[in-house]
């Protein structure tokens, strides 16, 4: 199991630039109460990205952050 949840990964791209997808994604995921904090699943996480249809929560950007974050913590 990864030392860091996807969650906690793209939290740490809060703050950035605001014109940063990241940054977005990561503020919107905070911000998203049912968001599945606890997962380390692409399944899981891409299902609810995909269903949530969110303009800042777009399957683009959770697909560039999760090879990032599966590069450092898988």
């Amino acid at each position: 199991m990864p030392s860091k949840t996807f969650y906690t990964y793209v939290l740490t791209y809060r703050g950035g630039s605001v014109a940063e997808d990241a940054t977005h994604f990561a503020e919107a995921a905070f911000h998203d109460s049912q968001f599945p904090k606890q997962s380390t699943d692409y399944d899981e996480l891409s299902s609810y990205i995909e269903m949530l249809s969110d303009e800042a929560l777009t399957t683009r950007t959770f697909d560039e952050l999760w090879e990032s974050y599966v590069s450092k913590y898988m």
